[in-house]
């Protein structure tokens, strides 16, 4: 499984340590992802969704409803 936001499309980006004398190494900037299950309504089933901590702070703010036909639109949730 891929390191990606289902919701946002956030993944991780790469950058260089810096050490003290200067050199530099490669590394990663992971994203922080939960893997979360959240409830729909409107179709009454539960969905289990790898999401950002970004993310879960605009599911409680507009609802995973609207947040999911945003996705789709985008196309990051089929």
């Amino acid at each position: 499984m891929s390191k990606v936001c289902e919701i946002t499309g956030k993944r991780a980006m790469f950058g260089n340590n810096v050490s003290f004398s200067i050199n530099k190494t490669r590394r990663r900037f992971n994203v922080n992802l939960s893997k979360k299950r959240f409830y729909i309504p409107e179709e009454d089933k539960w969905v289990t969704l790898k999401v950002s901590a970004k993310a879960l702070k605009t599911i409680n703010k507009k609802g995973i409803s609207a947040v999911l036909k945003e996705a789709k639109a985008q196309g990051f949730v089929k």
